[in-house]
C-alpha cells in the first residue's frame, strides 16, 4: 500500500494553495456599469444600465424619460394647424417627415384628400428629409467608431439638402408647413433645378463614404458579426424601417402602406440585407439614402400642375370620430391614431413613434456582447430620445 511522505503531503497541499489562490484571482465580481444619462452616443438623453462580467454584458436596459415633453398631451390643449409644430420636434432631425401621418389622418377624419401636386411636394420634401436624417447617422456612426472625418462629410452635403427644404418651406430645421388638405405653398422658381443638382452631390457623399466607411477594414471587423438581428426576432421587437430590412425583412410602408401620397406613382426599389448586423444596418441606410436621391428627382420629372390646396373651412374643425395612419418615416414606421370628438383640436392623440419599438430590442441584442461593442450596437440601431420620450 503506496503511504505520502511528509514531504509529498506538503507539497500536494501547497500545490493546492497555488492553485485555489490562482482561481481566486481569475474569479472577477459583477459590476454595474451605467452609460449616460448623457452619452454622445445616444443623439439624446439616454441611460443603459449595463451588468458585467468582466468585459462581458450579463444584462443591459434602457432608461428613458429625462426628456419627456408630453407631446401626445400637448396636442389635447392645441387646434390641429398647431399640432404640426408640436410633432415637427419628435424626430427633430427628420421634422417634415413627422407632419405627415398627422395630417393624413385629419385628413381621413374630414374626408378631404390634397390635390395630386401637394400630395408630390409632400413626397418630395419627406425624402428631403430623410436625406437629412439618415446622412447625419452615415457620418456619425465612423465617430462612435473613432473615425472623425466622415461626419465633417455629412455635415457639408447636409446642408445642401437642409437648404432646399428652407428654400421651399420657410423652416430649416421646423418647417410646419404642411397643411389640412394640402401644403402652405407651392415651390420657389429654380428650386427644381438646385434640387436636381443637389440630388447629384447626395450620391457622390454616399460614393465617398461607401469607400471611406464601408471599405475600412476596422470599421468591419468593429462591425460585422455584431450585434446580430434575425428578421423573426426584429419582427417579434416590433422593429421596422431600416433595422428591420438589414435583418432580411422586405418590408416597407412606402411600397406597402396605404398611403395617399406618390411613392407608387414612380418606380424605385427596397434595400435590404441578410445579415442582420451592425454592418448591415449602415450597409441598408446608406443605399437608401442614395435611393431616396433616384425617387426625388423621378418625382420632380413628374411633377402635375395644379393647386396645392383643396376646400378647407378657414377655421379647422373635425368631425367626430377615429384615424390611424403610419408612414415610412426616416427611422421606421411612425404612426398617429387620432380621436376627435368634433372639436377644433384632437381629443386624444397616440403616436407610435419608430424609436421607442426599436429600442425594445436593446436588452437582447446587447446580452453577452463585449463592452466596446455596446456603443456600436446602440449606434447602428440609430434612435433618436425626442422619439422614444414623448
Amino acid at each position: 500500500m503506496n503511504t505520502l511522505t511528509e514531504r509529498q503531503k506538503l507539497a500536494y497541499i501547497a500545490g493546492q494553495a497555488a492553485e485555489a489562490r490562482i482561481n481566486v484571482e481569475l474569479e472577477t465580481e459583477g459590476m454595474t456599469l451605467n452609460i449616460g444619462p448623457q452619452h454622445p452616443a445616444t443623439h439624446g438623453t439616454l441611460r443603459v444600465v449595463a451588468k458585467l462580467d468582466g468585459e462581458q454584458v450579463v444584462s443591459a436596459n434602457p432608461v428613458m424619460g429625462y426628456m419627456h415633453r408630453g407631446y401626445e398631451k400637448l396636442t389635447e390643449v392645441r387646434t390641429y394647424p398647431q399640432v404640426t409644430t408640436l410633432v415637427n420636434r419628435i424626430d427633430w432631425l427628420g421634422s417634415f417627415a413627422n407632419e405627415v401621418p398627422f395630417i393624413l389622418a385629419a385628413e381621413q377624419l374630414m374626408e378631404v384628400e390634397a390635390p395630386p401636386r401637394a400630395q408630390w411636394i409632400r413626397t418630395i420634401l419627406f425624402e428631403l428629409s430623410r436625406i437629412a436624417n439618415v446622412a447625419l447617422f452615415l457620418g456619425d456612426m465612423g465617430v462612435q467608431l473613432g473615425a472623425i472625418t466622415p461626419v465633417f462629410y455629412a455635415f457639408r452635403d447636409r446642408e445642401y439638402v437642409l437648404n432646399l427644404i428652407e428654400s421651399a418651406t420657410g423652416g430649416r430645421f421646423h418647417p410646419n408647413f404642411d397643411r389640412i388638405g394640402g401644403i402652405k405653398d407651392d415651390l420657389p422658381k429654380g428650386w427644381i433645378e438646385e434640387t436636381r443638382g443637389v440630388m447629384v452631390k447626395v450620391r457622390r457623399f454616399c460614393d465617398e463614404l461607401e469607400e471611406l466607411i464601408l471599405g475600412n477594414p476596422i470599421f468591419a471587423a468593429r462591425t460585422r458579426g455584431v450585434g446580430v438581428i434575425p428578421g423573426e426576432t426584429a419582427l417579434h421587437y416590433g422593429l421596422s424601417g431600416a433595422n428591420l430590412r438589414a435583418s432580411g425583412v422586405d418590408w416597407d410602408l412606402r411600397r406597402d402602406g396605404a398611403s395617399p401620397l406618390a411613392w407608387n406613382q414612380v418606380d424605385w426599389k427596397v434595400w435590404t440585407h441578410p445579415d442582420g448586423d451592425s454592418f448591415a444596418r449602415y450597409w441598408v441606410r446608406l443605399q437608401e439614402t442614395r435611393e431616396a436621391s433616384y425617387i426625388v428627382e423621378k418625382l420632380l420629372d413628374g411633377l402635375p400642375s395644379g393647386p396645392i390646396m383643396a376646400k378647407v373651412p378657414r377655421i379647422i374643425k373635425v368631425p367626430q370620430g377615429e384615424a390611424w395612419v403610419s408612414t415610412e418615416n426616416p427611422l421606421g414606421e411612425m404612426g398617429y391614431y387620432v380621436v376627435s370628438k368634433g372639436d377644433l383640436g384632437p381629443f386624444r392623440v397616440k403616436i407610435r413613434s419608430a424609436s421607442f419599438n426599436n429600442i425594445s430590442i436593446v436588452p437582447w441584442v446587447l446580452k453577452g456582447v463585449y463592452v466596446p461593442d455596446i456603443i456600436t450596437i446602440l449606434a447602428s440601431l440609430y434612435f433618436i430620445l425626442g422619439d422614444i420620450d414623448r
